[in-house]
């Protein structure tokens, strides 16, 4: 089987492509704006009708598109997220090779869930910010296009190789400096949020399964639990061995009213924490979200076999090389 992956270096689209890889079934083949990709083609502003081309030339049985952006301005997210999304499908349509198309969404397109609901794919969306608009766009691309097609709703993927701006990732990075430091007190900000963290290489199985499946629409991946980030800190700390205090600062609505670490902030330095955006929660999804996964289970076949603890622990092997 030839797979044609779409944003083979993003977080999610490495550990896919050595999913994939792992396939002795499946001839890869990534393409990419990147120098390391084997075929160079911007998605936001090459053309349909280029793509059409090498579609019709490589053949490919599946295509599955990691590639996005999660951070920037509205029209940059729209660019990144939704009009390489139409390139992807317009091609698609006008080429001869009858690729499946697995899309990587995300849980940002639901937007805020009723505190101890788990989240449906029936769930209507309503996105908080832009990115979800942009990556919920997307979908109803793929979902109107009429391909033979499925877009995977991830939830909050964690890991090796947590961005830093993640919230999971800005709390090792914190950890790491307090104990290079020699801090016996970590002040951190908007531990009541709680999120579906799914590890990153349960995410790839689940797209190596989709690929391989016959399931169309939309399906959850997540782990079905939602974990408040307070209690993914103190584990953190755990696997860390950091012995100094975890102390909570949190304003209204959890927003951040001071630093991670350090003295108190202005205004702007606290709307950069949250990316710039007006939004209470940075992702738009408000303080909880949890994923129903009972049709990944039914129709793919997936379940996740990773727990948080371990994909902590690798989050802070990254950290602890930084030390």
């Amino acid at each position: 089987m030839r797979v044609l992956l779409l944003g083979a270096n993003g977080f999610i689209g490495r550990f896919v492509a050595d999913r994939l890889l792992a396939d002795p079934a499946v001839h890869l083949t990534a393409l990419g704006r990147g120098d390391d990709a084997d075929v160079r083609f911007d998605l936001a502003t090459g053309s349909p009708g280029a793509l059409t081309r090498f579609l019709d030339a490589v053949h490919p049985g599946v295509i599955v598109n990691c590639a996005g952006a999660t951070r920037g301005g509205a029209r940059d997210l729209t660019r990144h997220n939704t009009v390489a999304v139409a390139t992807v499908c317009e091609a698609l349509r006008r080429s001869g090779c009858g690729a499946r198309l697995v899309q990587v969404g995300c849980a940002s397109e639901y937007g805020p869930s009723q505190p101890g609901s788990s989240t449906a794919e029936d769930a209507v969306p309503r996105p908080g910010g832009p990115y979800g608009v942009s990556k919920l766009a997307a979908t109803e691309l793929v979902l109107g296009s009429g391909l033979d097609a499925v877009v995977l709703r991830v939830f909050s993927p964690v890991g090796p190789g947590t961005p830093a701006g993640s919230p999971l990732g800005r709390l090792a990075e914190a950890m790491r400096r307090a104990m290079q430091a020699g801090d016996g007190e970590l002040k951190l900000s908007g531990l009541g949020v709680q999120r579906d963290f799914v590890d990153v290489r349960d995410v790839a199985r689940a797209v190596h399964a989709a690929s391989l499946s016959a399931a169309q629409g939309v399906v959850n991946i997540g782990t079905g639990r939602a974990v408040r980030l307070r209690d993914a800190a103190a584990v953190l700390a755990r696997v860390a061995g950091y012995a100094g205090n975890l102390h909570e600062v949190d304003g209204p609505h959890g927003i951040p009213q001071r630093p991670v670490i350090g003295a108190p902030r202005t205004e702007a330095t606290i709307a950069e924490q949250l990316g710039a955006t007006p939004y209470p929660y940075p992702d738009g999804c408000g303080p909880w979200q949890q994923a129903d996964v009972r049709t990944a289970r039914d129709r793919l076949g997936w379940r996740p076999r990773i727990n948080l603890e371990e994909s902590l622990a690798d989050i802070w092997m990254e950290a602890a090389c930084r030390i």
